[in-house]
């Protein structure tokens, strides 16, 4: 049977946010996921929800907090930068107890409010680089509509109204605060690149459409049920 699912809330900056949950409450280890960010949080999600069940089946308890402005966020995206997501992760790492936090690509960039916790973080990526990949998309689909765009004239629309990147509505804070961010060092700090470091599968991040990949959901979950027993909590 497969292992339940089930939606949660938590509470931050006059809203209740959506999150996803595994395992029960007892756990002695509680896994924070902070996904990636913006069209690859999509791409990676359905291995995410996997990797919750399989860690539920290990005896761990996860959460897989919507950031707010996304899915059922009564917040808008066009309001959120990188400091304020950063402090959604924060409140949900605290009130649901995280004891570890464990983020992919672009969520490294949002991990570090609590740096005490012991994090682990799977290919980080810069904020430039996911901010030129967002531009060079729309820069292509107006391409192929008959438009000419380039990215400074983006950027500089964005100080007047939010511009629209890959589906996301983003604000010029946002995009001001990719332009320089990188994940920061923290004090108890596991790196891991696909590929290598006991990780497998493929970068589902880079796929056009949302995919499966059951051997990187299971050895997600075994990497992540291996360090959390080892580096305490």
């Amino acid at each position: 049977m497969s292992a339940a699912v089930r939606p949660v809330r938590y509470h931050f900056a006059g809203h209740d946010e959506h999150c996803l949950s595994a395992g029960t409450a007892d756990a002695e280890r509680r896994i924070l996921i902070v996904q990636p960010l913006f069209d690859e949080m999509n791409r990676m999600r359905r291995v995410l929800v996997q990797v919750m069940r399989d860690l539920e089946r290990r005896g761990l308890q996860s959460f897989l907090p919507d950031l707010p402005g996304y899915n059922e966020s009564m917040a808008a995206l066009s309001d959120q930068d990188l400091d304020h997501w950063r402090g959604a992760v924060s409140a949900a790492a605290a009130q649901f107890g995280a004891t570890h936090i464990a983020s992919i690509r672009g969520g490294c960039l949002i991990d570090d409010g609590i740096p005490h916790l012991p994090h682990w973080r799977l290919a980080p990526a810069k904020g430039a680089q996911l901010l030129k990949t967002m531009i060079r998309a729309r820069i292509a689909g107006d391409r192929e509509a008959g438009l000419v765009t380039h990215s400074e004239a983006l950027i500089a629309s964005a100080q007047k109204a939010p511009v629209e990147l890959a589906g996301n509505r983003l604000s010029a804070a946002m995009l001001h605060s990719l332009e320089s961010a990188e994940a920061k060092d923290l004090p108890i700090l596991t790196l891991c690149n696909l590929g290598s470091d006991g990780v497998e599968g493929s970068a589902l991040w880079l796929r056009a459409e949302p995919q499966d990949d059951p051997q990187m959901s299971v050895s997600l979950a075994t990497h992540l049920d291996n360090w959390s027993a080892s580096c305490g909590g």
